[in-house]
Order: C-alpha cells, then structure tokens, then sequence
C-alpha cells in the first residue's frame, strides 16, 4: 500500500514491445513497484495473450495477470511514421523490454547493438526462446516446447506419463530473469552512467532452474525419474488419500518425525520397528511395501482427524488444493493478499505481488484497453518534440 509515498521505480520508463507471457511477466512486475510501462502493441488485435480465453467478464484471465498498470499504444513498427514514434518513445525511456523474434528485432534495427549507438543511455532486455546467433535462434520457443528441451518433462509426472508443469515455467523463469537483469542493470547506469543490456533465453532461464538435476545426473552417473508426488531421497513423502477421500501430503525429514507419524497419527508404532523401514535409506529401498502399507492407514482416519494429529506430532504436511478452492484458501484470505484492479469490462480482484519493498506497489492500475493511450502518449511525445 503506497499511502502517498514514493514508490521504488517511480520515475522510470519502460517501453515493451511484448506479447504472450515471459516479456509482459517482467513488465508487470517493473509496474508494481512504480515504472511507467508503455506497452506497444500490433494494431491488427494487439498482444495475442488477448485473445488465450474470455474467462474475466469476457476479458483474458492470462491477459489480466499480465499487464495490470501498463499503458496500450497501438504502432504499426513497418510503418514509417509509426517507427519515428517508437523512437521518440525510447529517447525518453529507461528501458526497452522486447520479447519479439531475434531475427524481427533484426530487422526492425531494435537489436541491442543498433540501440545502444541510437540511444546509448536506454537498458535494453531482450527476451527470447533460445540465445540470440546460438544453433536454435530462430526455432519456435513456446512455453511446453522449452520444458520438453530443458528436460523438465523428463522429471515431471510418473515413470511413462511424462507430464509438462501446469503452469508457464520457461516463461515465468525468463520473465523472472529479466526483471532481476534489469533492476540490476538500473542499479549500475545509476552509479557509473553505462547502460548494460540484457539478454535472457527461455531455454537457459529454465535449464538454471534444472541446475541440481542436471548436476546430480553430470556428477552422480544416473539421473532422477519422475515419481509424481514423491521424493526421489526421501520417504515417505508425497500423498495418500484420508478416509473421506481428502488427499494429503507429508514429508517425512528425519526419524524423529517417522516415528511420531507411525505411533502418534497413524496408531501403528510396529512400522517403524519394521526391518525394511527402520532408516531412511531403508524406505527408500522399500518405498512401495512402505506406501503401501501407509495408505492402507491413512484411509482407516478421516482427514480432520489426520490432520490434527499430524500438526499436534510436529509432522510437515499440506493439503492438495484442488484450483477451485485454491481462492478460499486461509493464507488468500488476509486482507494485504488482493487488491482492486480496473479493466475494460469492470473491477476484478487480483493479487497483490509479493516482495515489494516496504509493500510499496502502485496500486489502481488498470489493465488497459487495446491502443486505450495512443493518442495521449503519442500527443506526449509531440508535444515534448515542440517544445525543444
């Protein structure tokens, strides 16, 4: 909540050429802590994340996650006139975050190395599914197409049923990236006057985020497998189904622990005397006899029992959260977690970032209409060009 203070990026502009999610993920969050985003978009529909469903009032639910707070200008960036603007606008600017194809940056001369001659002060984040004159610059980078490469789906799911995250989380850990490279890069063009450029791939954004599989598998000679809910070290851990059909999961992290989950939840202290669970290792070696045998009792209690005997062992546990009760969730229920986010079609909740500092986010942001402040940016610009 700002209360009228100063907010952590108030006076910075930042221009996006964006679309999709990793490049508007970045710029939402710059908008959060105060910058003024220009958001350029296609004048024939805009930014296709518009388009991904009508599930807000007949809005995109992607699209509102992503650019509460920005600014829509609609240019034409073939269009000479049009690119004339865009230059003005990054005369002015900060920033430029672009997630645009490297060869279309290319050519539009919006590459890192032609900006920097034109406008030697502006950080330019370029964001992109593989590196820029790497062997796969040009190839199509979608969300699901990195995790497969990145090998994310050869870890997640089960034995057979590979499975892709349910989420965008090439997109999200490049858009993370970004941000991180640009308060950074913000940070340094204030102490010493030189602008760094950014560059972010999806692909190596994502293959950070794979560092200890990877690592595990270069040094360890074997690489992990999927296995669902399940702990690849460590058992047990992972989810078992209450009497009353409520999945919970635990994570069991030393002995202490396992034998207060058999003997004070599960009322079977002979488990943890057994031979083939005494120690971790030894559950590791015997994870199915020993979920087997857990299941079959935690499906003799219903979960409010479970869950009370768990919390008062000192038993990690959570609930599997279905996404339909995910918004009643106790930790969503405290006032600071939601705020009031202006669209085209009304009103909406939504969330409020986390980790800003002091809790200064901007707060009244809308998500903008398409091309909603083309006129008045583009009357901005004119009129700053008069008065020189």
């Amino acid at each position: 909540m700002t209360s009228g203070r100063r907010l952590p990026l108030e006076g910075i502009t930042v221009v996006a050429l964006e679309q999709a999610v990793a490049a508007p993920y970045s710029t939402r969050q710059l908008a959060d802590l105060g910058a003024r985003v220009i958001k350029i978009e296609r004048p024939d529909g805009g930014d296709f994340a518009r388009g991904y469903d009508h599930a807000v009032r007949g809005g995109s639910s992607a699209f509102l996650w992503l650019n509460r707070g920005k600014e829509s200008v609609q240019l034409d960036l073939k269009d000479s006139a049009d690119r004339e603007d865009l230059d003005r606008l990054l005369e002015r600017a900060d920033v430029m975050v672009a997630n645009l194809a490297p060869s279309a940056l290319g050519r539009l001369r919006l590459d890192a190395d032609t900006l920097r001659e034109r406008h030697p002060d502006l950080i330019v984040c370029l964001i992109s599914g593989y590196a820029p004159g790497g062997p796969l610059a040009e190839k199509k980078a979608y969300d699901a197409l990195i995790q497969a490469e990145a090998g994310v789906m050869s870890l997640t799911g089960t034995p057979g049923a590979p499975a892709k995250v349910g989420v965008s989380i090439a997109d999200i850990a490049a858009g993370s990236h970004a941000l991180s490279g640009v308060l950074a890069a913000i940070r340094h063009r204030d102490l010493t006057g030189e602008a760094l450029p950014v560059r972010v791939s999806l692909f190596d954004a994502l293959t950070e985020w794979m560092a200890h599989p990877l690592y595990y598998t270069l040094h360890g000679g074997s690489a992990p497998v999927p296995m669902g809910t399940s702990h690849p070290a460590i058992a047990p851990y992972g989810a078992f189904t209450a009497a009353d059909e409520a999945a919970l999961l635990i994570a069991v992290q030393n002995e202490r622990e396992w034998v207060r989950l058999c003997a004070d939840v599960l009322e079977a202290p002979g488990l943890a005397a057994d031979e083939r669970f005494r120690s971790n290792p030894d559950r590791v070696a015997n994870r199915a006899a020993l979920d087997a045998a857990l299941g079959e009792r935690f499906a003799a209690y219903p979960s409010s029992t479970l869950t009370e005997r768990l919390d008062g062992a000192g038993v990690a546990w959570g609930r599997m959260t279905a996404m339909t009760d995910l918004a009643a969730h106790p930790e969503l229920a405290r006032d600071d977690r939601w705020m009031d986010t202006p669209t085209a079609q009304g009103s909406v909740r939504t969330l409020r970032p986390p980790g800003i500092p002091g809790d200064r986010a901007a707060e009244g942001g809308a998500v903008p209409a398409l091309g909603q402040h083309t006129a008045s940016v583009l009357a901005e610009i004119h009129a700053a060009e008069g008065d020189r």
